[in-house]
């Protein structure tokens, strides 16, 4: 559904198209054997060829081609068999070539899409148009001196998939979902990382308006937003920019814009080229890129099962609802953890796995996740692995504590590491299943509290509930629950 700005002359659609700048997860640069890590200190992780000294060619990585022919064949994507580098030339100081080896005339892949699904439920298919290969730049700084800039090259020659999409986003939120889908697959493929806090994944927001039903409007291109939240925000501002200017008798502009998060606006950077104003042409020291089929199945093989699947499947075989299949498969680690715990309570328990991923679901949503949030850390370094909570479900399960138990012995495991039975065993927190045991209490509770067992005999049966906590307090909370109540109903009724 379109987004409408409501105007002063009436309303206005908007029309956006991202392209996604998503880094490789490589160990080396797309043309060089530079490291791309993260964090290194300014220029110390340049090659020669990074730097363009001169007589210095390129070589291209095979695992960066392998892994934009993964991402291509997740989105369904068509792989071209033959795709081409090519030469962008243009200047900046962290350009050390004067040029930018991108693809343009011949991608490594084609058309494909993206289905997104929005608050309401709704889903909706955005258009890939192409992904291609290229060069990252370097890095200028300006903050460093009062009248100098520096330049760090150590991104200069990263690989990035320049993912583009078709301009079939019609509102901020289509936008968001758009990137959060992508970055999504991109992790559980293996792709790119998505830390978008770190520059490894970024998108160019292009946006216009128009009447509904007219031609494009003129589109401005908002560089570099690095969030889903600041992509959202420049979808809407520039959008109203544009009406604003439109309706107030100006002119919209082909453009580079920057958003700036601090003021919530966009400003104007630079006047927008055209595809030819770079002076495109097949780089003479790389030669084509020719893809076999076998090549491309083995890529295809080693794909894992994607999330749409595997929420799926998650509903129609293990029985989750939609809210729990959205929180286990939203990233890739969340979902490997769900099923060690399923497949290691299924081993303690002796029951199904089917039968157990209820139980181990509905326990990282509500108690590990929490716990996860309290204490600062993501799945991947939680203080407990999937075995050692097996461990603790598996002893409610077999009814040696109980679920009120279980918490207290949670947090215990998160403070000392050590395992859910040793900490039952040390601290005596097992629960009593002896029915001689659980008739004395409930007969000492009931002696005391005559007056309330006639209330209960004479129909006033919800005081049960007093009655079951008061034998539970009288057993130190160790009492089975539901051999009390079963207790309780045949010692009331007699």
């Amino acid at each position: 559904m379109s987004w409408i700005v409501k105007g002063e002359t009436g309303d206005w659609e908007i029309v956006v198209g991202l392209e996604v700048h998503a880094q490789v997860t490589a160990e080396s640069k797309l043309f060089s054997g530079a490291a791309t890590g993260f964090g290194a200190e300014p220029n110390t992780q340049v090659s020669l060829v990074d730097a363009a000294m001169p007589g210095m060619l390129p070589v291209l990585n095979a695992e960066c081609v392998r892994q934009a022919v993964r991402t291509g064949l997740a989105l369904g994507a068509e792989i071209n068999r033959v795709s081409v580098f090519d030469r962008k030339n243009y200047f900046y100081a962290d350009l050390p070539q004067g040029y930018q080896i991108s693809q343009l005339y011949h991608p490594i892949v084609g058309e494909g899409a993206l289905d997104i699904t929005l608050s309401d439920g709704t889903t909706k298919s955005i258009g890939i148009e192409r992904i291609h290969l290229e060069q990252d730049a370097g890095k200028s700084v300006h903050d460093l001196h009062p009248a100098r800039s520096f330049v760090d090259l150590n991104r200069s020659g990263c690989a990035l998939m320049e993912i583009v999409s078709r301009p079939d986003i019609r509102s901020p939120e289509e936008a968001g979902a758009y990137v959060a889908a992508l970055r999504q697959l991109l992790r559980y493929v293996g792709s790119c990382d998505g830390n978008m806090d770190e520059g490894s994944m970024r998108a160019d927001v292009n946006v216009s308006v128009r009447r509904a039903g007219a031609p494009f409007g003129t589109r401005t291109e908002t560089k570099n937003v690095n969030s889903v939240r600041f992509i959202m925000a420049a979808v809407e501002v520039e959008a109203k920019r544009q009406v604003a200017l439109i309706e107030g008798g100006g002119t919209v502009v082909q453009e580079t814009r920057l958003f700036d998060p601090g003021t919530g606006t966009t400003r104007s950077m630079r006047s927008k080229e055209d595809a030819h104003d770079y002076r495109y042409f097949p780089d003479p020291d790389l030669l084509p890129v020719e893809l076999t089929e076998d090549y491309i199945d083995a890529c295809r093989a080693t794909l894992p099962e994607l999330p749409v699947a595997k929420r799926r499947r998650y509903v129609e075989a293990l029985g989750l609802t939609d809210y729990l299949a959205d929180v286990l498969t939203a990233e890739k680690a969340n979902a490997a953890w769900f099923e060690a715990l399923s497949a290691s309570l299924a081993t303690r328990s002796g029951k199904p796995e089917a039968d157990m991923a209820k139980t181990a679901a509905n326990w990282i949503a509500s108690e590990l996740f929490g716990a996860l949030k309290r204490l600062g850390k993501d799945i991947d370094t939680a203080p407990v692995t999937p075995d050692a909570a097996a461990e603790l479900l598996a002893l409610v399960a077999d009814g040696t504590i109980s679920n009120t138990v279980a918490k207290t012995v949670f947090e215990a495991m998160l403070e000392t590491g050590e395992g859910a039975a040793a900490i039952v065993d040390a601290k005596g927190l097992r629960q009593v299943s002896d029915t001689g045991a659980i008739d004395d209490a409930i007969a000492g509770v009931l002696d005391a509290n005559a007056d309330k067992v006639a209330q209960y005999r004479g129909g006033k049966e919800a005081l049960f509930g007093f009655f079951v906590g008061q034998t539970m307090k009288a057993m130190g909370g160790k009492a089975n629950p539901a051999l009390i109540n079963e207790r309780l109903k045949a010692l009331l009724a007699g």
